[in-house]
């Protein structure tokens, strides 16, 4: 029987047991990397949010908000 896994489940899968080198060399390789590694990185954050203090919610929605802030985007068509 074919194993059957959510996205979320298959990302854990995949980085579960890495180390924070690994981790870290992941990351790096997904940031303005191909789109397809976006739920990677989505997953990721999720897990983190789930276990920062509500100060470090904060400095990171701040932190993005800065960064986006100064992102022109481009018109769409």
């Amino acid at each position: 029987m074919p194993i059957t896994m959510d996205l979320r489940q298959a990302i854990v899968h995949k980085v579960h047991g890495k180390s924070e080198a690994d981790l870290t060399d992941m990351i790096i390789g997904s940031v303005d990397g191909p789109e397809a590694a976006l739920p990677g990185l989505g997953v990721i954050l999720e897990i983190a949010w789930k276990h920062m203090s509500p100060k470090q919610q904060h400095d990171f929605v701040h932190l993005a908000h800065e960064q986006i802030d100064k992102i022109k985007p481009v018109p769409l068509t």
